[in-house]
Parts: structure tokens; C-alpha cells; sequence
């Protein structure tokens, strides 16, 4: 890591991160390099070593901050609603991953990968702000929901978060797999972001 001030190292990284974002809106992960982040930031490619060693640590870096910013709308949710129903609780969670496509979209597509390939200090970090979002979800359940059992707490959260990794590839699909699935004759019911994630949440608390 090379000297200077935590703000300048934080700024330095999170200029990498915000590049990484942009390129990753019209480009697929494995088109993505890191003379491509190199060249959407203000320095050279050989300086983003000293901050990532590999493309994958950017992107959990990427991955990390969209935890960060889930788990600040779901505390601005139990701080503005005191109170919510079942309909209603899962009306604003499905609306809070509605707003984190970046974070499906990466679970889904490369979260293995990410990890098996990122140094122990970066995982560290990014599995502090994933366990802080299980936190935030437990939060919830424990404000709105004071008399689900501690076992059906957990049961949500251990199929709500697995149930996330799959959000994505069945909410946001091209136009060859659409017409793949007309050909193959599989009767599929598209649905967007937030009622899928509607659905799922109010089944689980039934």
C-alpha cells in the first residue's frame, strides 16, 4: 500500500470502484480489464496494484458497497416505520433490492469467483458487510414481527439470502432467452425485480 493520508487512500479506491461500476454497465464481467478500470480513472494501471491485485478484488470491492448501501435503506426503513404489516414490510424490502440491481447482478453472475480470488484482508471486509446485512434483515423482523419465533427468524433469513443469488437471471433476461424458452415451449412467467422479491417475502412470513 503506498504512503499517504486513509482519506486519499479511501478516495484512490473508491475511484477505482466507481470505474469499475461504469464499465460494468456496458460490459460483461470477463470482457472487463484492469487496463480497462485503469483507463476510466486518473492514474495508471500499475498504481490500481497498489490498492487491488486483481480485477476480481475490485469488483467485491464493488459488491461490498452495494451491501453497505442496502443495509442503510433497510435502517432508514425501521427508523422511519415503526410499525409495518406483513403486506407492507415486504412492499419496502422488495423496493429496497429493487433499487440494488448492481448487487444482484454480481451476486448472480460472479460471487464465487470474487471470493476465490481475492486476498483474506478483502474477503474479510467484504464478509463483514454481508453479515452486516443479515443483521439489518434480523433487525427488521425482530421490530416488525416481535412474536415470530427466533427459528423462523432464521429460516427467512437462510432462504431469503440464498433466494437473492437467483433474483437477477430470472427478473433480467435478453431477447435470444426469451425466444429460446418460446422454442424449447418452457411456460415462463416473467417477473421484475420487486414482485418477485414481493412474492418470496410474503411466503415466508405465512
Amino acid at each position: 500500500m503506498p504512503k499517504g493520508s486513509p482519506e486519499l487512500t479511501n478516495a484512490r479506491k473508491e475511484e477505482i470502484v466507481r470505474a469499475c461500476e461504469e464499465l460494468y454497465k456496458t460490459k460483461s464481467f470477463k470482457e472487463i480489464t484492469l487496463k480497462d478500470i485503469a483507463n476510466a480513472t486518473s492514474f495508471t494501471r500499475t498504481s490500481i496494484y497498489n490498492y487491488f491485485q486483481t480485477k476480481e478484488e475490485i469488483f467485491l470491492a464493488l459488491l461490498k458497497r452495494e451491501y453497505e448501501m442496502w443495509i442503510d435503506d433497510l435502517d432508514r426503513m425501521t427508523e422511519e416505520n415503526e410499525t409495518l404489516t406483513k403486506d407492507e414490510f415486504a412492499d419496502k424490502l422488495a423496493h429496497s433490492l429493487e433499487k440494488r440491481a448492481q448487487l444482484l447482478k454480481i451476486m448472480s453472475m460472479n460471487h464465487y469467483d470474487l471470493e476465490s480470488s481475492s486476498r483474506l484482508e478483502q474477503l474479510t471486509e467484504f464478509k463483514t458487510a454481508y453479515g452486516g446485512s443479515l443483521r439489518a434483515v434480523m433487525r427488521c423482523l425482530e421490530q416488525y414481527f416481535p412474536e415470530m419465533p427466533i427459528t423462523d427468524k432464521q429460516h427467512f433469513l437462510y432462504t431469503f439470502f440464498p433466494f437473492m443469488f437467483g433474483i437477477y437471471p430470472y427478473t433480467v433476461v435478453n431477447e435470444k432467452q426469451r425466444t429460446a424458452m418460446e422454442k424449447a415451449g418452457v411456460n415462463y412467467v416473467f417477473m421484475t425485480i420487486y414482485e418477485i422479491t414481493f412474492s418470496c417475502v410474503r411466503k415466508l412470513l405465512d
